[in-house]
């Protein structure tokens, strides 16, 4: 299957998975969009972009669960809950397990900050930061703190730049 339909399929069937919930649909196709473009201007491998790309999609496919099981949709449970329902979605299409291993890795992770292990795991922490940024009306005190601690690529640092511009430093 070629990279562009297989993206393109999972987008679908987490939209499918999301019917009836813009905000969700939104936000994980806006993580998406900045994942890609991060991950292409900082010049990932093919094969480390489609995991991102793919782990982007999917990263709070643990929320619905998480709401129903815990009557909560914080991080620690998406982690708990997202990758067992993102594996068994991926092993309907001819994927390596390399890949489904990764994607669930990262779904499992993106709310752990400290253990980053890899560009494709830098670049999704920071495309959901600079969707929830804005999403979650953040002050420019907590952005400037988000920027100083957790963005590492120069494209990311530019996007939230882009965003949010930074405070000017007193001369």
């Amino acid at each position: 299957m070629k990279r562009s339909i297989f993206i393109s399929n999972i987008i679908q069937e987490m939209a499918d998975y999301d019917k009836g919930s813009p905000k969700h649909i939104n936000h994980f196709l806006k993580v998406f969009s900045y994942a890609r473009t991060i991950g292409i201007l900082e010049g990932l491998d093919k094969e480390t972009r489609l995991i991102l790309e793919t782990a982007a999609v999917l990263h709070d496919i643990g929320i619905p669960i998480s709401k129903e099981k815990y009557g909560s949709s914080a991080g620690h449970y998406q982690e708990l809950e997202g990758p067992p329902i993102a594996e068994k979605l991926l092993k309907k299409y001819a994927v390596s397990e390399e890949l489904i291993q990764r994607v669930c890795y990262l779904i499992g992770h993106h709310h752990t900050y400290s253990a980053i292990d890899g560009m494709d795991y830098q670049i999704l922490i920071e495309a959901d930061f600079l969707v929830n940024c804005d999403e979650e009306k953040m002050t420019p005190e907590q952005i400037d703190h988000i920027r100083s601690k957790y963005f590492r690529t120069k494209t990311g640092k530019r996007l939230l730049d882009d965003l949010f511009p930074p405070k000017a430093e007193n001369p």
